[in-house]
This record gives structure tokens, sequence and C-alpha cells, in this order.
């Protein structure tokens, strides 16, 4: 047990470690200040500048900068459902593979510019190289730069500065913070004995029988892995994604991955602290996050570390949880990964998410619910400060003082956004199409467990697609059979078809709706008159009203999702227990 515990804390601690040099490079990216970079990158993006038809000096406002983001987003998804249709006819196919249904190309299209990355399919048996390198992989970048971009306009906003350009943050995003450390990660990812080769599936025989021969599909996996991790994709390239020994062969892999995963949305915390010029500030709230995903992962690796009651009561002895997991992970890495991947939002998952104690569930779906521990690229830096938004003017009502952040008002306009980001938008991209999946569990849902755990697998499918995580507890007939069984006959499944539309209503109204009210949101404080602070100014970079955020973000986002823990993970925690 000591052993998981202090692998977990010194995981933690090179993440701590990092966050104001990775923090203040960001800083330095998006002040336009000179960095290392620049003799590369610059004439690049001059190039690229010029190839768009964009001035690198012309700000945006909020309605402009979210329609940027709309304009490209259809242009690039275009491109995308065009590569996959097309995957059949295209180089770099080595097995051949046809195109899928129509349903999972505009899931698949959706999800992934989304950020989402939600999988309705195998990687090794639907798509080809080139639709994993040339479609997926170059969203893994641009969808990933969208999340940064957007958090660095609300920043800006929140800070009393112009937005900026939508187009020079995107570039600027994938030239010097993507690209970069991507091209590094999969140098580190390669020694570690990741593959990089387009060579097709090895046939070799099996184990059980020499006369029966395997496919084993390799793939040009390690340039796909990092960036997978690093911009909060999760999409795997193998169907079993992190947990497969080509994607994460070993515990340096593995760290690898959990570092690439949270170090942006921590150090992006430090990031706002510096354009903030308030430090203290930035500390405090990273110290609160700090303290709920401490939590949470304590609460998760003590669930994984003391098992199932049941197995336990057969095997006459205490042991750690580990159907569903990798012996080269054990409980402890298993579990700090899963409640990272759900924490930052990234969906990739180095074990079987469904097979976790009921905690663990409990855990995971938390994550997803709040969106800020430690959340998505940018966009869960965003979050959290609407929620200190919230918890300004609720504070100001209690004590009487005028509701200022930042030294700008917080006023009707503000309240109603950031009440509409949290109370509103996530639950309603959840649980609406849940009801309707559950009242219907033989047509639609296609549950494979029934009772409380049945539950929690429809929710957090639909949860996982609001959120941009894409990770699942699986056990839903939501893949239709692959294009080499549907080519020699096998018909398309409507329960499969339901997940694929429906999720997409969730990919993208827990996007793109998020992200309006979050730039229109900068965009009025960004237009306020600074205040002058007097003695009568409530103090935002204090340890009580971190603690009030932290009772903020604990009312308005978790019991807003209280009902449904209580129906799934908790009411099946009671259920093991009692035996």
């Amino acid at each position: 047990m000591l052993q998981g515990w202090i692998q977990i804390a010194l995981t933690l601690l090179i993440v701590v470690a990092i966050t104001p040099f990775f923090g203040r490079y960001m800083f330095r990216v998006h002040t336009e200040q000179r960095t290392l970079l620049d003799p590369i990158a610059n004439p690049i993006e001059k190039l690229l500048y010029r190839l768009i038809g964009v001035s690198g000096k012309e700000n945006m406002t909020g309605w402009q900068y979210f329609r940027a983001i709309v304009y490209s987003n259809i242009v690039m998804m275009l491109l995308l459902a065009s590569i996959i249709a097309a995957q059949g006819f295209l180089p770099l196919n080595p097995t051949q593979v046809a195109a899928p249904t129509w349903d999972t190309i505009l899931h698949t299209t959706i999800s992934f510019m989304t950020n989402t990355n939600q999988q309705h399919y195998s990687g090794e048996t639907y798509l080809s190289y080139a639709s994993q390198m040339l479609g997926l992989g170059f969203h893994f970048f641009t969808s990933a730069a969208t999340g940064l971009a957007v958090g660095t306009a609300f920043i800006r906003g929140l800070t009393g500065r112009p937005l900026g350009n939508f187009y020079v943050d995107l570039t600027r995003s994938i030239t010097r913070i993507l690209l970069p450390i991507s091209f590094a990660g999969a140098i580190l990812l390669l020694a570690a004995g990741v593959p990089e080769t387009l060579a097709g599936p090895a046939i070799v025989p099996t184990l059980e029988d020499p006369n029966v021969s395997q496919a084993i599909a390799p793939g040009p996996v390690a340039h796909f892995e990092i960036i997978k991790q690093l911009g909060e994709n999760g999409g795997g390239f193998f169907a079993i994604n992190s947990a497969h020994p080509f994607e994460n062969p070993n515990s340096f892999s593995n760290l690898v991955a959990i570092v690439a995963m949270i170090s942006i949305p921590t150090s992006f915390i430090y990031t706002y602290g510096l354009f903030a010029n308030s430090k203290k500030q930035a500390w405090l709230i990273y110290g609160l996050v700090s303290v709920i995903f401490l939590v949470f992962l304590v609460v998760v690796a003590i669930g994984e570390y003391n098992g199932n009651p049941t197995v336990n009561t057969l095997l006459n002895a205490q042991a750690p949880n580990l159907e569903g997991k990798e012996v080269r992970f054990g409980w402890a890495q298993s579990a700090l990964f899963a409640a990272i991947t759900t924490g930052t939002m990234t969906g990739a998952v180095n074990s079987f998410h469904d097979s976790f104690m009921p905690t663990g569930g409990f855990v995971m779906l938390s994550n997803m619910f709040l969106q800020i521990v430690w959340g998505g690229q940018g966009t869960g830096t965003a979050y959290l400060f609407a929620y200190l938004i919230l918890a300004v003017f609720v504070t100001g009502l209690m004590v009487g003082r005028t509701p200022e952040f930042l030294g700008r008002k917080i006023e009707k306009r503000e309240v109603v956004l950031a009440s509409f980001l949290i109370l509103l938008v996530h639950p309603i991209a959840i649980l609406i199409p849940g009801a309707i999946a559950l009242a219907f569990p033989d047509q639609l849902a296609g549950i494979s467990n029934p009772g409380f755990h049945g539950l929690s697998q429809v929710i957090y499918e639909y949860t996982s697609a609001a959120a941009n995580n894409g990770s699942g507890f699986e056990g839903l007939g939501d893949s239709q059979p692959s294009p080499f069984a549907i080519a020699s006959g096998t018909a398309t499944s409507p329960t499969a078809l339901w997940w694929n539309l429906s999720c997409c209503f969730s990919l993208l109204m827990g996007r793109y709706v998020p992200i309006a009210a979050l730039l229109l949101l900068a965009d009025s404080l960004s237009r306020k008159q600074q205040v002058p602070e007097t003695v009568g100014t409530l103090r935002t970079d204090t340890g009580l009203f971190t603690g009030v955020t932290a009772g903020v973000i604990l009312i308005l986002g978790a019991l807003t999702f209280f009902p449904v823990l209580a129906l799934g993970p908790v009411a099946e925690a009671f259920q093991i227990g009692r035996g």
C-alpha cells in the first residue's frame, strides 16, 4: 500500500514543480513576449497569417471571436468527415477498411471537433492510418488549441484587456505550446517502447494453438499518443486506449501521460495570476482545486485498494480491486489515472472505468459534473472563474458590499451568464437525453447492467459527452458493427444509432453554448471601467473568500447532480456493502 501512495505523491509533486515555469511560459506566449521558439515560430506564423488573411493586431469582440470558432470548426468538421468517409479509397489503409456507417462518421466528427473524442468504435478495426493521422490527429491539435484560445480570451476579458484574435491565439497555441511539447513527448514515448510505424498488422500464431493465427495491429502511435494526452483529447488509437501496451507499455510512459494530461490545466491557473498581477490569488485558487482533487483522489484510491467486499469474503482476505486493470499499473496508478483523466476532461483510460468500485464511479462522475478539477483545456479555468463570479455576487449580497471582481462590478448580465453557464447548460445536456434513454432501457439504452449500475452507465455516457471528456463506463450498445461485419451482411444497430445521435446533442451543447457564454461574459467584463479599491471593496485574494468559493462550488455544482449520484453510485455502494 505504501508504495502505491508514494507513487501518487511523487507524480503530483512533479506536476506542482512544473506549474510556475509552464504557467509563466504560456503567459509569455499569449502576451506575445519573446520566447526561445521565436526564430522558428515567427516565420511560420507570419506565413499562416498571410494565407488566411489575418492581422495579428485585430482584436475581436465576444461575438466575433465565437463566430470565428464556429466557422473554422465547421470547415474542419467537413474535412474530417470527408477523410473518414473516403478512407476506403485513400492511401495509408493497410487493412483495407471501408467507411463506417453515416451515424458513426457524424458522431466521430463532432466528438473530435469538440475536443471530446468519445469513441463508439474500435480504432484499429474502424479507421485507417490516414483517418487516424490526417483526420483525428489534426483535430487533436486544433480542438485543444481552440480551448486554450477561449481560456486565454476569457482571462484577458476578466482582467480588462481586449479579448484578442481567435486565429492568432489558435496558431500560437499550436506552434509554441502543443507542437513543440508533443515533439519532445513523442521522442520520450518512442524511447519507452511505443511504436511509430506505417506497417500493417503482424500475423502471428496464438499461444493457445499454433495452428490459429491472430492479427496484431501496430501503427503510428507515439506522436498520436502524446498530443492525445497533452491536448486533453483522450481518443485512443486502439479500442482499449491507454491500457493497450502499444499506447502505454510501462510505468514511465504512464508517468509521461499523466504529467501531459494535467500540466496545462494546472499551469493555466498560474498564467491567470500573471495576467491579473495577483500570484497570491492564483495560488489560493490552485490550493482550492488541489484540495478538492486530493479528496476525490483519496476516495477513489481507498476504494480500489480495499477492493470488493464480496470478493474479499470469498477469498477470506483483503485484496485490491484489480478487475479491469492492468497489472503493470496496479490499483494506485489506475486510481490516479482515473481521477486525473476525468478531472482534466481528457478521457483517456488505462483501466476499465466500468469495473471501478462505486466510490470510483462517484468521483469520476463528480469530476465531470463540476468540470473544474482541473477542467478542460483552457475552458476549465474559465469555468472556475465563473464560479468565482457567482461567489462574489453571493458574498456581496450577504455582507452588503458591492460585488466586484478585479475592480469591475458584477452586475445582472454577468450573473445571468455565469448562472446560465453553471446551472442550466450542463444539466440540460446530461439529464434530458439521459431521462429519455432510461425511459426506454431495451429499445434505446441497451443497458447491460440493470439497476443502479445501469443508471450510472447511461448518465456517465451523456456526462462524458457534455463535459467534453470522452471516457465511458461501457456496457452500452453504442457501437455499430465494424465495416468488415457490415460488408459481410451484418445489420446496423438501432441502439447504436440512438447513442450516436443523442450524444451529438450533448457534445454540441456542452461545447459551443458554454464557449459562447464565456466569451460574452469576458467581453462584458472587458468593457467595464475599473473601480478604485476602497475599504468597502470585497477582497477576493483571501483564504476566507476562497473558502466561500469552495462552498459555492459544492452547493451550486455538486448538489445539482446529487439525486443522480444518490440513485447511481451511492445506492450501488450501499447495495454492495449490504452484500
